[in-house]
């Protein structure tokens, strides 16, 4: 069969899209995934006792406000990538941004302490349980994007996985801040994008496996 002979045929059972698929689709699997975190963290981790002190300290919104940015640059990628050429656009500086932040707070922070603040600063009481908690957070999440994305027709799919994988990391460490009591700059810098990039690796990793079409 010639090319355009098949492409007359496909086209023939297509389908219009419906406006604002995509838009309805990622607002779909936002409201699932953030309900799945929210869930799993009252019900396995729960919410650190301290939240109303806890609320009123400038580094727990800074701590909000960093993996927020980093769920947002991931919903956007993820949905610029389900159509096939389409660029991500301003995701890297919405990306970028809230980490120079964070990690200028966090160096400043440390250029400030005597050298033996400087581990607890960095390593906490749970640097080596913080980001396996924020990844398994972020499973509801994961699988919401995967599902939303199966919906288009992404290309680059190690890529589109990954940027699945950013959605769901950013919001497992946004469901992770409320049960945390690490507030320190360097900590939330290094065991905060930790967590984040585990996810990362498995989205891309299951890209070309869920994704192919």
């Amino acid at each position: 069969m010639k090319t355009q002979d098949l492409i007359a045929l496909l086209a023939t059972h297509a389908a219009p899209v419906e406006p604002n698929a995509a838009a309805r689709r990622y607002g779909l699997a936002l409201g699932l995934g953030t309900s799945g975190a929210v869930l799993m963290l009252l019900v396995q981790f729960g919410v650190r006792a301290d939240i109303a002190e806890a609320v009123l300290l400038p580094m727990f919104w800074i701590k909000l406000a960093s993996v927020a940015c980093i769920a947002t640059a991931g919903l956007h990628a993820a949905a610029r990538l389900s159509r096939p050429g389409a660029r991500i656009g301003l995701v890297p500086v919405v990306l970028a941004a809230p980490l120079l932040i964070l990690w200028g707070i966090a160096a400043w922070t440390l250029a400030g302490a005597g050298a033996s603040e400087r581990a607890e600063l960095v390593l906490g009481k749970t640097w080596y349980e913080a980001p396996f908690d924020i990844a398994i957070l972020s499973i509801p999440a994961l699988v919401a994007a995967f599902w939303a994305m199966t919906g288009f027709a992404p290309t680059r799919l190690s890529l589109s996985g990954g940027a699945a994988g950013l959605f769901a990391g950013g919001i497992g460490a946004l469901a992770y801040s409320f049960h945390c009591t690490e507030m320190a700059a360097p900590f939330v810098a290094i065991w905060y994008f930790a967590g984040v990039l585990l996810p990362v690796a498995a989205g891309a990793a299951l890209g070309p496996i869920l994704l192919r079409w």
